[in-house]
Formats: structure tokens, sequence, C-alpha cells
């Protein structure tokens, strides 16, 4: 028979019962401080740090492309095209997919209709194209629309939902 002997094969980890571990040391702002460093060294450090920030110009915005100044002014003009059977603008609607500037500011508008049946479908997309090419700064527009995917009311804004008491 063998005993069980005090040699062990493994090495198992202490009890939290058996450690008893005191409150960690406090932070000091004595610690922090490195005492070789002399306050103007420390303000040329901060120089250095602060001189490629303040040097930078600021970037200068794009009037076209994503996010352009250009892009918002015609969707801001989409904003005020109504849609005749509901009281809601066809921008919070969700008929328009997207609003596309290119560099030569030529806008592409991509858009729907409720349905293909809607009664303004044939003057809608025109009315759109006209509003975007009146945007000042705009060269040309052009309205391509399309039925897939198609509209349905989870495309609306949260404020349309609210406007049709939907929310």
């Amino acid at each position: 028979m063998n005993k069980p002997s005090d040699d062990k094969d493994f090495i198992a980890a202490p009890s939290p019962a058996d450690t008893i571990v005191g409150k960690p040391p406090r932070a000091r702002v004595a610690d922090a401080v490195d005492s070789d460093e002399t306050a103007g060294e420390k303000l040329e450090r901060k120089r250095d740090y602060l001189e490629g920030f303040l040097a930078k110009k600021p970037e200068t915005e794009s009037a076209s492309g994503p996010g352009g100044k250009l892009q918002q002014a015609v969707i801001d003009a989409l904003k005020e095209i109504y849609d005749p059977e509901i009281p809601v603008n066809i921008y919070d609607l969700g008929l328009i997919y997207g609003v596309e500037v290119d560099d030569e500011c030529d806008v592409t508008v991509i858009m729907t209709l409720t349905t293909p049946h809607c009664p303004v479908a044939e003057s809608m997309p025109g009315e759109v194209e006209l509003r975007a090419a009146s945007v000042p700064g705009v060269r040309d527009a052009e309205v391509n629309l399309v039925w897939d995917p198609p509209w349905g009311p989870e495309k609306m804004t949260d404020e349309a939902r609210l406007e049709l008491g939907m929310l």
C-alpha cells in the first residue's frame, strides 16, 4: 500500500481565506512628481507637444462629396417638397435614398415613391430634379427613380412617424 506523501505533483493556489491582504498603498502626489525636471523644462515639453497642434491649419471643407455643404443644401431643399397625400416632406418620408455630389458639383438624387401607381409618379421626380438643380452651386441635377428596395414605413424618420401619429 502506498501511503500519501507530502510530495505533490501539483501546486494548489492558496485559498482566499488563507491569504490576508491589506489595503493597497495610497497614491501620493509626491510619488508622481519628477523632482529632476525643472519648471522651465516642463514648460518646454508642453510647448513641444502643443506646437504641432497649434500650427495645424483647419482643413478646408469641401463643398462637394459626402457631408459637404452642397449636399446638405440639396437635402434641405428636398425637405421643402411635400407628398401631396401625406403632410410630411419626401426626405423624412424616406423616399430619398441618396444624394450624391461629385467634384464638378453635379448632383444625383436616388429616390423612390410609395408605390409605382402613386398619383405623382410622373411629376414628383421632375420636381425633385428642378429643386435640386435650383440650389446655388449645383451645376446639374439628375434623378434616378428606383423601385428596389421598395419603400416601406420603416424608412420614415421618427419625426415623420410622430407627425403621422405612428409613434
